[in-house]
């Protein structure tokens, strides 16, 4: 079995072809930064350029790691972009007297990057944080989008589960009150905190990689970052005001939608997925047995749908 081997490397064949059919994508995954207005905005791609582009724009607390088993996957077919957050992953994290963490600032941030980039037709893949984000840049230009996978990425009243919320809601009306920060830090950026965020609602939490939440740990620890991740808590009340506008782009435009959304997400309940049946038309609805980051138990299943989607999206053109 050494000999064979050894002939196998020596063929050229990576040990990735090797070992493993499921991710032998993994290796036309790629890794970069863009200058953004003075800031690195890191980002992971694959598949080429030419092709049908998905942006995939991810949640809190944690960056493009999110969407990895999406791009080892798909790159065969479609070019895949995934960039970090300013503040989050591997982009630069700006002091907050440097630049202002707002949703409308890390929109404007995420839109010029991929102006920069000439990525000018794609889907948009919205989870969490990625939702106002990906909305607002559409919002902004119409004609660019040409779908959605939407993966507990909210744009209705009913999709916040105002319990759960309930300390980010009295935040909004009592800003710079220090015990309610020192709570909030406590139940959602402490080494817990970060971990829960990833297996509350999932049916095996003793099989999610730990390596997510452990980068998230990682990242919070960095000095400035409790406060910047306040700031943008306090901006969330900003995206609920957005709410009519998105819903009405959504009636006029009719942009064909992918849901896969958790069920049992903690502040996004399933509620928030039925109320696109509302506005659109065009909707392949598929509800799961799992928590806020549905990728983490239910890669498999989502980038099959991923995959036909898209196919059926090219095939129309």
């Amino acid at each position: 079995m050494t000999t064979n081997f050894k002939g196998l490397l020596l063929a050229g064949l990576t040990a990735a072809t090797i070992f493993s059919g499921v991710n032998a994508h993994n290796a036309s995954v790629r890794y970069g930064s863009e200058n953004i207005d003075g800031l690195d905005i890191f980002y992971r791609e694959a598949g080429d350029p030419s092709k049908q582009a998905v942006v995939l724009l991810h949640g809190f607390p944690h960056s493009s790691h999110q969407y990895r088993e999406v791009l080892a996957a798909l790159g065969d077919e479609y070019y895949l972009i995934a960039p970090d957050f300013p503040g989050f992953g591997d982009s630069s994290f700006p002091d907050v007297d440097d630049y202002t963490y707002t949703f409308d600032n890390i929109a404007d941030t995420i839109d010029k990057f991929l102006i920069q980039r000439k990525v000018n037709n794609y889907v948009l893949m919205i989870q969490d944080y990625g939702a106002p984000v990906g909305f607002r840049i559409a919002t902004r230009h119409p004609g660019k989008v040409k779908g959605f996978i939407v993966m507990n990425g909210n744009a209705y009243e009913e999709g916040i589960n105002k319990e759960t919320w309930a300390p980010i809601i009295q935040y909004w009306a009592n800003k710079n009150n220090p015990q309610l920060e020192k709570k909030i830090a406590a139940q959602i950026f402490s080494d817990e905190g970060l971990k829960w965020q990833y297996t509350h609602g999932t049916r095996n939490p003793d099989a999610i990689n730990p390596d997510s939440w452990n980068l998230d740990i990682a990242k919070f620890a960095r000095a400035g970052q409790h406060r910047m991740q306040l700031d943008m808590f306090f901006d969330y009340q900003n995206n609920l005001k957005r709410y009519p506008q998105w819903q009405q782009y959504l009636r006029d435009n009719q942009p064909p939608i992918l849901i896969v959304w958790g069920k049992n997400d903690a502040f996004f309940p399933a509620a928030g997925a039925e109320a696109y049946k509302r506005d659109v038309k065009d909707i392949d609805f598929n509800i799961l047995d799992t928590g806020h980051f549905p990728l983490e138990e239910e890669h498999v299943f989502i980038n099959k749908k991923i995959r036909a989607f898209l196919d059926k999206l090219t095939r129309k053109e």
